[in-house]
């Protein structure tokens, strides 16, 4: 493990677990392990909770405050993602009291495009990097693609772990990594993309959100978006645990991003329940949770209208992304 002298400043038992290789794997496989079938009917019964009306209306708020607007095709262009950043400002023109949303979240190449388009909105900027989706590139390439995004204004940096390496054993080699990237990242955010759907196991989860949190990641996500499954409400429950139990151990709040799959506003209630629930209240914030997520805002503005005029007012109402 060579990326120690940047590590993060941790309390005395969780220094000695990232002392070296071996620290780091004892610690990491002496977390208990994850209850499959208990996290998986907790999680089930979590999205069975009924909301009322005017507890829906704050929920679908909440959640578009939440979301990380997002395009990661070939195909982008800054037309497409001027398009965006004016929909994060005012996702709904004709309702000015709908809340904007959290973030854009785009390539390092777009990065210049959405920040003079959201200057002064106090919307921030996530650039995806490191070799994303597959995070399959050499250490050097990884930093460049980081302060290429940072240099051009990115505040957010979603980058990817090596799960080859993770799957692999080498623990250190994935949070010497983080370590790195946080350090590239200067004031930016780093969020750490577990790529959840290629871990296997709701124990391999757990651990990389220990790994990824003691490198220093302020956010842990579940997904690129680009692997199926993507984000879900079991896999989400661990993460949400990890971080509750991270700030139980070092007082330090550090955030959860499920992204990939969530496109309708009952599903987005669902996570809130979850998070209430698993974390705790004081982690419904766009500080400590996001949503990855392209379609998602629509299907929320449109169940808002229809929360306040009674009426489902169809997908013709909202504006194209």
């Amino acid at each position: 493990m060579a990326a120690t002298s940047t590590a993060p400043s941790l309390p005395p038992a969780l220094a000695d677990a990232v002392r070296d290789d071996a620290s780091l794997r004892r610690f990491l496989h002496g977390l208990p392990g994850v209850d499959q079938v208990g996290v998986e009917q907790r999680a089930a019964g979590l999205g069975t909770r009924s909301i009322k009306k005017a507890a829906k209306l704050w929920a679908i708020d909440t959640a578009i405050s939440m979301v990380d607007l997002t395009t990661l095709e070939g195909a982008d262009t800054p037309g497409k993602v001027r398009s965006l950043a004016a929909k994060a400002r005012r996702p709904d023109p004709e309702r000015p009291e709908v809340p904007k949303v959290a973030a854009v979240c785009v390539y390092p190449d777009m990065v210049a495009t959405a920040v003079e388009e959201l200057q002064g909105t106090g919307i921030n900027v996530a650039s995806v990097a490191t070799a994303f989706p597959s995070g399959r590139s050499s250490l050097k390439v990884k930093l460049e693609d980081t302060a290429f995004a940072v240099d051009a204004g990115a505040t957010e940096i979603d980058m990817v772990i090596d799960r080859g390496a993770f799957l692999s054993g080498r623990y250190g080699q994935v949070f010497d990594e983080i370590v790195q990237v946080k350090h590239a990242c200067g004031d930016a955010h780093l969020k750490v993309i577990l790529e959840t759907g290629e871990l296997a196991t709701y124990d391999n989860v757990r651990r990389a959100s220990w790994l990824a949190l003691l490198a220093g990641g302020d956010f842990i996500k579940t997904s690129t978006g680009k692997v199926t499954p993507a984000a879900t409400l079991p896999v989400t429950h661990v993460m949400l645990q990890a971080v509750r139990d991270w700030h139980t151990r070092t007082g330090q709040l550090r955030g959860v991003k499920p992204a990939g799959g969530i496109r309708s506003t009952k599903d987005a209630i669902k996570y809130l329940v979850a998070v209430h629930e698993v974390a705790g209240p004081e982690w419904l914030t766009p500080d400590l949770f996001r949503f990855g997520a392209s379609t998602l805002l629509n299907d929320l503005l449109m169940q808002r209208r229809t929360q306040l005029e009674g009426h489902y007012s169809g997908p013709d109402y909202v504006t194209v992304d």
